[in-house]
Protein backbone atom coordinates (compact mmCIF):
# COMPACT_ATOMS: atom_id res chain seq x y z
CA UNK A 1 0.00 0.00 0.00
CA UNK A 2 1.23 3.47 -0.82
CA UNK A 3 1.81 5.69 2.22
CA UNK A 4 2.39 2.95 4.78
CA UNK A 5 4.76 4.14 7.51
CA UNK A 6 6.07 2.79 10.79
CA UNK A 7 7.78 5.09 13.31
CA UNK A 8 9.42 3.73 16.45
CA UNK A 9 10.10 5.79 19.57
CA UNK A 10 11.95 4.40 22.55
CA UNK A 11 11.20 5.58 26.08
CA UNK A 12 12.72 4.32 29.35
CA UNK A 13 9.70 2.18 30.23
CA UNK A 14 8.20 1.40 26.83
CA UNK A 15 8.55 1.43 23.09
CA UNK A 16 5.87 3.15 21.00
CA UNK A 17 5.37 2.10 17.39
CA UNK A 18 3.12 4.43 15.42
CA UNK A 19 1.63 2.98 12.26
CA UNK A 20 0.03 4.83 9.36
CA UNK A 21 -1.89 3.01 6.62
CA UNK A 22 -3.55 -0.38 6.21
CA UNK A 23 -2.08 -3.36 8.04
CA UNK A 24 -2.47 -6.26 5.64
CA UNK A 25 -0.56 -9.10 4.01
CA UNK A 26 1.48 -6.62 1.96
CA UNK A 27 2.44 -4.24 4.78
CA UNK A 28 2.67 -6.63 7.73
CA UNK A 29 6.34 -7.57 7.10
CA UNK A 30 7.48 -3.97 7.64
CA UNK A 31 5.64 -3.77 10.96
CA UNK A 32 6.97 -7.19 11.93
CA UNK A 33 10.55 -5.98 11.32
CA UNK A 34 10.00 -2.84 13.42
CA UNK A 35 8.55 -4.82 16.31
CA UNK A 36 11.25 -7.50 16.10
CA UNK A 37 14.08 -5.03 16.68
CA UNK A 38 12.32 -3.12 19.46
CA UNK A 39 14.33 -3.67 22.67
CA UNK A 40 11.72 -4.73 25.17
CA UNK A 41 13.37 -6.64 28.02
CA UNK A 42 10.19 -6.69 30.11
CA UNK A 43 9.05 -3.22 29.08
CA UNK A 44 5.78 -2.41 27.36
CA UNK A 45 5.18 -2.13 23.66
CA UNK A 46 2.49 0.31 22.59
CA UNK A 47 1.15 0.13 19.05
CA UNK A 48 -0.51 3.41 18.12
CA UNK A 49 -2.96 2.52 15.34
CA UNK A 50 -4.82 5.85 15.20
CA UNK A 51 -3.97 6.19 11.50
CA UNK A 52 -4.78 2.59 10.57
CA UNK A 53 -8.21 2.46 8.90
CA UNK A 54 -8.00 -1.24 7.96
CA UNK A 55 -6.43 -4.39 9.37
CA UNK A 56 -6.82 -7.92 8.00
CA UNK A 57 -6.08 -11.32 9.54
CA UNK A 58 -2.34 -10.85 8.89
CA UNK A 59 -2.35 -7.87 11.22
CA UNK A 60 -4.42 -9.73 13.80
CA UNK A 61 -1.97 -12.64 13.70
CA UNK A 62 0.94 -10.24 14.20
CA UNK A 63 -0.75 -8.67 17.24
CA UNK A 64 -1.31 -12.09 18.80
CA UNK A 65 2.32 -13.12 18.16
CA UNK A 66 3.56 -9.84 19.65
CA UNK A 67 1.43 -10.38 22.74
CA UNK A 68 2.86 -13.89 23.17
CA UNK A 69 6.41 -12.52 22.81
CA UNK A 70 5.79 -9.80 25.38
CA UNK A 71 4.18 -12.23 27.80
CA UNK A 72 7.24 -14.48 27.53
CA UNK A 73 9.55 -11.49 28.18
CA UNK A 74 7.50 -10.10 31.07
CA UNK A 75 6.22 -7.11 29.11
CA UNK A 76 2.82 -5.89 28.01
CA UNK A 77 1.31 -5.09 24.62
CA UNK A 78 -1.08 -2.17 24.38
CA UNK A 79 -2.95 -1.30 21.20
CA UNK A 80 -4.23 2.29 21.09
CA UNK A 81 -6.11 4.61 18.76
CA UNK A 82 -8.19 1.93 17.09
CA UNK A 83 -10.35 2.96 14.14
CA UNK A 84 -13.79 1.31 13.65
CA UNK A 85 -12.75 -1.54 11.31
CA UNK A 86 -9.76 -2.78 13.36
CA UNK A 87 -11.87 -2.45 16.52
CA UNK A 88 -14.59 -4.57 14.94
CA UNK A 89 -12.02 -7.19 13.87
CA UNK A 90 -10.73 -7.49 17.44
CA UNK A 91 -14.28 -7.66 18.81
CA UNK A 92 -15.38 -10.33 16.32
CA UNK A 93 -12.37 -12.48 17.14
CA UNK A 94 -12.71 -11.93 20.90
CA UNK A 95 -9.18 -10.53 21.08
CA UNK A 96 -10.03 -6.95 22.06
CA UNK A 97 -9.52 -7.52 25.80
CA UNK A 98 -6.65 -9.95 25.21
CA UNK A 99 -4.67 -7.24 23.45
CA UNK A 100 -5.38 -4.61 26.11
CA UNK A 101 -6.87 -2.46 23.38
CA UNK A 102 -7.60 1.18 24.05
CA UNK A 103 -9.36 3.60 21.69
CA UNK A 104 -7.31 6.59 22.82
CA UNK A 105 -4.00 7.47 21.22
CA UNK A 106 -0.66 6.64 22.80
CA UNK A 107 0.64 9.27 25.21
CA UNK A 108 3.80 10.02 23.30
CA UNK A 109 6.64 12.33 23.90
CA UNK A 110 7.89 15.09 21.65
CA UNK A 111 11.03 13.08 21.01
CA UNK A 112 11.71 12.34 17.38
CA UNK A 113 11.82 8.84 15.96
CA UNK A 114 14.75 6.75 17.05
CA UNK A 115 14.43 3.97 14.53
Amino acid sequence: MNGFTVVTRHHPDRTVITVRGDIDLETCPELTRAAAVAPLGGNSLCLDLADVPFMDSSGLNLLILLRQRLDAEGGRLTVTGLQPQPTRLLELTHTYDLLAADTTTAAGSDDGPTA
